[in-house]
C-alpha cells in the first residue's frame, strides 16, 4: 500500500486512526468495493465500476455516494497524492449505522475508503486448484461484490498451500463459476465462452468489456454454462480481472490443460487497444 489513503474525501497518511470498531460495516463486512486499474492517471472503466458498486449497494441496503464525478475526482486526488499514475486502486463504501452494536456519535451514514498500490507482476500465466460447491447459483446475493471477502481469501490461501496460484470455484450444480478474484474464459474453435451470472460469478468489468465492447473478426464471445470437461477440451483457457487483463491458464488441478495462445493473443491485442483508447479519450475530456 502507498503512503496516503482517502477517507471521506480527505487525504490522510495510512497510519492515521480514522475508523472505529462500532462502524457496523467494518464488523460485519457490510459494504461494497471495487478494484480499479489506474493507467496514466486515468481510472479505467470508471463508469462500469461505479455502476456495479451502486447496484450492489442498493441490493445490500448500503448508503452510497450519488455523484459519480465527485467520487471519481476524490480518487484522482488520491492517485496524485501517491504519484500512483500507473497502479492498482481499491475503493470501498462501508455502511456505518445499524444493528445492535452501532457506535454512538457516528455522523456519516457511510465511509468511503480508498488506497493505491503498485501493479502486480502476474507472470506468464496462472495455475488453478479446484473447489467444489463454492458458489450458490440461486442465492439472492450471488454476484454482489461485498466486503465479506474472507471465504475468497481462505480459498486463495488453500490453493497456494496445495501448490497452485488461484482457486477455480464451482457452483452448487458442479458448473464452473469463477476464481476468487477473476472470471474465466474457455476457447473452443471460434467460440470464446465464459460462465453466465446464473452460475454465481461476479460480473467482472474486464469480462463485461469483452462481452459487450470487444469485436474480433471470426470470434464469438458468449456466455455459456461450462463444466470441467469443457475446460479440459478447450484449446485455450484464460482468466480476466481489472489487474490481470487476460492471463493464460497454465494448469488446473485434476485435468490436462491445452496450451493454445492464439485466440487469447488476438483478444488481448483488441483489449489493449480499447484500454488505450479509453485512457486517451478520458485524458482529452479532463484537459
Amino acid at each position: 500500500m502507498h503512503r496516503f489513503l482517502l477517507h471521506n474525501g480527505q487525504i490522510h497518511d495510512t497510519s492515521a486512526k480514522l475508523v472505529t470498531p462500532g462502524q457496523v460495516g467494518l464488523l460485519n463486512g457490510w459494504g461494497v468495493f471495487s478494484t480499479l486499474r489506474v493507467m496514466d492517471g486515468v481510472l479505467f472503466a470508471w463508469e462500469r465500476h461505479y455502476a456495479r458498486m451502486r447496484k450492489d449497494a442498493a441490493l445490500m441496503h448500503i448508503p452510497f455516494p450519488q455523484d459519480a464525478g465527485v467520487l471519481r475526482d476524490s480518487l484522482i486526488r488520491l492517485v496524485e497524492a501517491n504519484e500512483a499514475f500507473n497502479s492498482t486502486l481499491r475503493v470501498a463504501v462501508v455502511r456505518n449505522k445499524g444493528g445492535m452494536f452501532e457506535s454512538p456519535g457516528l455522523d456519516n451514514e457511510y465511509d468511503v475508503i480508498a488506497f493505491t498500490k503498485d501493479l502486480a507482476d502476474w507472470g506468464a500465466g496462472v495455475t488453478l486448484a479446484v473447489q467444489e460447491r463454492a458458489r450458490m447459483s440461486s442465492a439472492p446475493f450471488s454476484g454482489a461484490k461485498i466486503l465479506s471477502w474472507s471465504m475468497n481469501l481462505t480459498w486463495l490461501e488453500e490453493a497456494q498451500r496445495r501448490g497452485f496460484q488461484e482457486m477455480l470455484l464451482l457452483d452448487d450444480h458442479g458448473l464452473v463459476s469463477e476464481c476468487t478474484s477473476a472470471n474465466i474464459f474457455a476457447v473452443h474453435g471460434t467460440r470464446v465462452s465464459t460462465p453466465p451470472l446464473t452460475c454465481g460469478c461476479l460480473p467482472g468489468v474486464t469480462r463485461a468489456v469483452l462481452l459487450e465492447d470487444i469485436r474480433v473478426d471470426g470470434l464469438n464471445i458468449e456466455e455459456r454454462e461450462l463444466r470441467m470437461d469443457d475446460l479440459a477440451s478447450a484449446s485455450e483457457l484464460f482468466i480476466t480481472s481489472s489487474t490481470r487483463d487476460l492471463l493464460p491458464v497454465l494448469a488446473i488441478e485434476g485435468i490436462s490443460v491445452q496450451q493454445g495462445r492464439e485466440v487469447r493473443g488476438r483478444l488481448n491485442d483488441a483489449f489493449q487497444q480499447y484500454l488505450c483508447s479509453y485512457v486517451s479519450q478520458s485524458r482529452s475530456v479532463l484537459n
